[in-house]
């Protein structure tokens, strides 16, 4: 996250194929010891990846610009591996939960995720490479030198390209010259930028922005909102007893009225961070658009009546539209109590 306009810009002009990448010498790859844990691998470092081309790839599992670019990444990883590619991915978070263990191993599992995985959990390995972003991608010679980088999704022909370059320089034989094509699903699937006109909005009063609940917000206590009469473009609203935090919008729900939050969007896809507030519970939820059941608008994690089910901290594609693609309004209304929300965002 935290890449938005600067995503949109670069993916509107597209990945064309060009001339091979001019690569420079960013200097040595800094040491992976900061992690606390690693997944899918022993522990790995500089001097033992000497020989090998490695890609680094800082990722955290609830951010929509890496899941879309994870297809690419696994897709190298699998193509290149026997010729001396390896991949490593480094899991920074960006939200609390996304420190804990577990969660980070059930992300693994459920995107699939089979290269070696660096937990950093104290964002160390993040602070070595002095990274700011996710994803963000680093390319390393079979010397152990940052030859190149790229920050956020998109441009994946250069980025192959430059693989390609470092395992020729390497002395791997027949690289394979075609590029890769994989078919994103879910909430892994190409954004539809053409339509898009809602950006990623936090919930937390630390980052959100467009909060339109009559009164404004009341930080840090439990209070009960209100809906406005109508909401404009990209402005947001709750309803019912909910807690505002930095970090997130905690749905309190009750025996008089569910907690409900409002969001009037322009995209094909409509996603929001959000988990139990208690771990191992389950949080039913229902979803309208346009004060109706989405029916065939409905997103991977909801059915065609609006129904879901809260199961764990991650990101969820509550609406998935047809064309044409227009201005709606989406509501989750919370059914249980326990509910915390963290981001919107689109595609």
């Amino acid at each position: 996250m935290n890449m938005s306009n600067l995503l949109l810009s670069a993916l509107l002009t597209g990945s064309v194929a060009t001339a091979p990448p001019v690569l420079a010498d960013e200097g040595q790859m800094p040491a992976l010891s900061g992690a606390t844990e690693w997944l899918n691998s022993p522990p790995l470092t500089p001097a033992g990846l000497r020989g090998r081309v490695v890609l680094v790839d800082f990722w955290t599992y609830t951010c929509i610009n890496w899941l879309r670019t994870h297809p690419y990444v696994q897709a190298w990883a699998d193509k290149y591996r026997d010729q001396g590619l390896v991949v490593i991915g480094v899991h920074s978070p960006e939200f609390e939960f996304e420190r804990n263990g577990h969660n980070v191993r059930q992300a693994v599992t459920d995107l699939q995720v089979d290269y070696p995985v660096a937990v950093d959990s104290d964002h160390a390995v993040w602070r070595a490479f002095g990274n700011s972003y996710w994803p963000a991608l680093y390319f390393v010679d079979s010397r152990g030198r940052i030859r190149a980088h790229q920050f956020g999704e998109g441009d994946y022909d250069r980025a192959e390209k430059i693989i390609q370059q470092l395992l020729a320089e390497a002395g791997a034989a027949n690289v394979d010259r075609e590029l890769v094509a994989p078919t994103g699903a879910g909430a892994q699937a190409t954004p539809d930028w053409n339509s898009l006109k809602s950006g990623e909005n936090y919930l937390g009063l630390e980052r959100t922005q467009h909060f339109a609940s009559p009164g404004g917000a009341v930080p840090r206590r439990r209070h009960s909102y209100a809906m406005p009469d109508s909401l404009r473009l990209n402005r947001w609203a709750i309803a019912g007893d909910w807690t505002l935090r930095a970090d997130a919008a905690v749905a309190h729900g009750g025996f008089v009225s569910n907690s409900r939050l409002a969001y009037r969007f322009q995209a094909r896809d409509l996603h929001l961070v959000m988990g139990p507030s208690t771990p191992g519970a389950a949080v039913r939820f229902r979803v309208t658009l346009d004060g109706k059941p989405p029916g065939k608008a409905h997103g991977a994690d909801v059915d065609e009546l609006g129904f879901g089910t809260l199961s764990g901290q991650r990101l969820y594609q509550l609406i998935r539209q047809p064309a044409p693609i227009v201005e709606r309004e989406m509501v989750i209304e919370f059914l249980d109590g326990g509910a915390e929300a963290y981001a919107f965002t689109f595609g």
